[in-house]
């Protein structure tokens, strides 16, 4: 009797595309494993447990699991029911001059921005056939001949009306904003600023407007709370995977992988942080859900010429500083929105304290904190580079900057929050070096990178024939729901590239394998 098997892919990190990508293939008859060097699932939205509160790591709202959004298609796919509920407000923006509520109408925002009703029946207009295309299986950029037939063939299936994206493909979304005559309202700009720097890494000067439309969507198509915090979305899938018979290792960090003659052969990993003892993992294919300097790290002089040019000559992407808070639930506002965005200033750039997010454990999620007490994680955008100069230049210095960007922070909440700061009971600040430490991405960076140009946007493709990035690394990049997209993407990828072969048992005649 002999036995051929399906061929075995590696997934590299248990972020929310590698395990999506994961499971798709599990689903469909390869032997798939997915190596976490930490304990949990999640990467960057992963939800960790210290003193009885479960704090998410970096990811605190989700979207995409309205009907044809990533989420929910994924989730048809793969039969999964994800353990999620609706929540309205998407959250509360708070400006120095105004506050405004991000609900599923709209209804706060034409209120406080009265004028703006034409700007926002465009972006809805673009909104809903950004939505669709994704749902269709839109490639960009396309990066084989394959996918550029793909992209024709739904380009034309959605004819004419594909062509209301044309005039904004490559204007800046401020010069978007000023084609409705909105760009003189400071407000109405620094408000969709905010929303920009959230949800595409940039503001409306820089950000793509086709982009800009399906971003600023995500109050009107639904924000989700997600049971037991954010990672439980990573850890359905999990269990998913496990399901279709693929497995997950932990401890297992990869530090090498090996190519032979244009082809990925395996990768090296080892046991926790400290082992000296690798082992090599033979693989046919391997996805990583890394950045591109980590991928590059990993495949050190087998690094193709393109992707070390490319880390070479990027720009570093923002980093978050986060606090994780745990603080006494009945000193809190009544009817208090779990989310907030706090814009300090109307001019002027914004993150490093001068932009806040917070999330609030919903009331009903009592597993999230002890009993009478909240999880709360609030964040701003950072400069990843300054964190790693303060670190080499002091320790004293870096620790300083860390309570100042804290106190600041508590500031700033107390502000809007009146009481706040009296019902912290806990308080854990991670800045990006600790995100490198606990995610392995490249100097602590968060959120994928700017989208400023179609033409700019990173596909999954690496160089390597049998090897292909996925996260938030490639388009469309932030947020859950877009490396479910790329997931999607890169695992009908691997399908077309890597067919099938399936397992099967074949009876040989008596003696033959003698």
């Amino acid at each position: 009797m002999a036995t051929t098997t399906a061929q075995h892919i590696i997934v590299i990190g248990s972020g929310i595309g590698g395990l999506t990508t994961a499971a798709l293939l599990a689903q469909t008859g390869y032997r798939v494993t997915v190596l976490e060097a930490q304990t949990y699932p999640g990467g960057c939205a992963s939800t960790f447990t210290h003193k009885g509160y479960r704090f998410d790591a970096g990811a605190t709202v989700a979207g995409g699991f309205q009907p044809g959004g990533p989420h929910q298609i994924a989730g048809d796919r793969l039969g999964l029911k994800w353990p999620v509920r609706a929540y309205d407000p998407a959250w509360v923006t708070h400006l120095p001059d105004r506050s405004v509520a991000l609900t599923s109408d709209n209804a706060d925002v034409l209120k406080k921005f009265p004028g703006s009703e034409r700007f926002w029946e465009h972006q809805t207009q673009i909104a809903n056939l950004g939505w669709t295309l994704s749902a269709a299986g839109l490639p960009w950029p396309p990066t084989s001949p394959h996918e550029l037939w793909r992209l024709a063939h739904v380009t034309l299936a959605y004819f004419p009306k594909d062509l209301l994206l044309l005039p904004l493909a490559f204007r800046t979304t401020y010069q978007w904003v000023r084609g409705h005559g909105l760009a003189q309202l400071a407000a109405f700009v620094r408000f969709i600023d905010a929303q920009l720097l959230i949800s595409s890494q940039t503001t409306s000067q820089h950000a793509n407007a086709v982009y800009s439309a399906t971003a600023l969507d995500l109050a009107r198509q639904g924000v989700y709370h997600v049971e037991g915090g954010v990672g439980g979305l990573a850890e359905a899938l999990v269990e998913n995977l496990r399901g279709y018979g693929g497995e997950i290792i932990y401890r297992r960090r990869v530090t090498r992988i090996h190519v032979e003659q244009g082809r990925v052969t395996g990768v090296s990993v080892k046991q926790g942080r400290r082992a000296e003892k690798t082992e090599f993992i033979p693989a046919d294919f391997v996805v990583a859900n890394l950045t591109p300097w980590s991928l590059d790290e990993l495949l050190a002089e087998d690094s193709p010429a393109a992707l070390k040019r490319e880390v070479q000559g990027r720009s570093l992407g923002w980093g978050a500083f986060a606090l994780h808070l745990g603080v006494q639930a009945d000193l809190l506002p009544p009817d208090l929105p779990d989310h907030h965005q706090i814009i300090a200033d109307m001019e002027g750039p914004m993150g490093e304290t001068r932009s806040l997010f917070i999330s609030m454990s919903p009331t009903w999620d009592q597993g999230r904190a002890p009993a009478g007490h909240r999880a709360v994680t609030v964040t701003t955008h950072t400069n990843v580079q300054q964190w790693w100069d303060l670190l080499n230049q002091s320790e004293s210095a870096y620790y300083e900057r860390k309570q100042e960007y804290t106190e600041k922070m508590l500031d700033r909440i107390e502000g809007v929050i009146p009481g706040f700061k009296a019902a912290v009971r806990l308080t854990l600040p991670g800045t990006p070096v600790t995100y490198q430490f606990y995610t392995d991405r490249h100097l602590g960076q968060v959120g994928g990178f700017a989208q400023r140009s179609l033409l700019q946007a990173r596909g999954p493709r690496t160089g390597l024939a049998n090897l292909r990035l996925v996260g938030d690394s490639i388009f469309p990049g932030q947020s859950t729901a877009g490396v479910t997209v790329g997931a999607m993407r890169v695992a009908a990828d691997i399908q077309r590239t890597l067919p099938l072969r399936q397992t099967r048992t074949l009876i040989l005649p008596e003696g033959a394998g003698d």
